[in-house]
């Protein structure tokens, strides 16, 4: 890169149910189910996955969470790669569905 830093790709924001095996870099939201070092299993309402970070996840159970990682294909199925974890217990859940309607009605009514 000219100016000396590499860029990722950014992170799309995503639903377990709707991953892919070829998603690049994906955020996640949901709610810890199993924690055991560094991995950590998260369940968002429409499915499970293992997510795997470098170090300890300082994280607990029942945590709602945000997680930004990359896509990791495996034969049987996908897993997540963690880079980034963010505590979002504070966060509005009735607030959020909201505002995910109305993004999900624009984004009909452009196509």
């Amino acid at each position: 890169m000219a100016d000396g830093f590499s860029r990722r790709l950014p992170s799309v924001r995503k639903k377990i149910s709707e991953l892919k095996q070829d998603d690049m870099r994906v955020s996640l939201l949901g709610t810890v189910v199993a924690k055991n070092g560094n991995n950590i299993v998260l369940d968002d309402g429409t499915g499970r996955i293992p997510v795997v970070f470098e170090n300890e996840a300082s994280v607990d159970v029942k945590q709602l969470v945000r997680v930004f990682g990359r896509v990791v294909p495996l034969d049987n199925g996908i897993e997540i790669q963690g880079e980034i974890i963010q505590d979002m217990s504070g966060l509005d859940m009735d607030l959020l569905n909201k505002l995910e309607k109305i993004e999900e009605r624009f984004k009909n009514k452009q196509d």
